[in-house]
């Protein structure tokens, strides 16, 4: 008997969450990521460097005074 492995649709995983997140206009912050998976900074920089070895293009401006997240091209 072979395990089916649920599929969940890209928008309900923490990343798919983190990606809705990226591609909004005006982006994401870091805390915004945190709150929406709670991950904690360092897995949210971790999933973010991921993303980019995956071929997104991530760019970073500032909002204020936090560093604000976005993607701007996909592979």
């Amino acid at each position: 008997m072979t395990k089916q492995k649920s599929e969940q649709p890209k928008g309900e995983t923490k990343i798919g969450k983190v990606l809705a997140l990226l591609k909004r206009k005006q982006g994401a912050t870091l805390d915004e990521m945190m709150e929406t998976t709670d991950w904690q900074k360092h897995t949210t920089r971790a999933a973010l460097s991921g993303l980019k070895k995956k071929g997104h293009a991530v760019e970073r401006e500032m909002r204020g005074d936090a560093s604000c997240y976005r993607i701007t091209a996909s592979a």
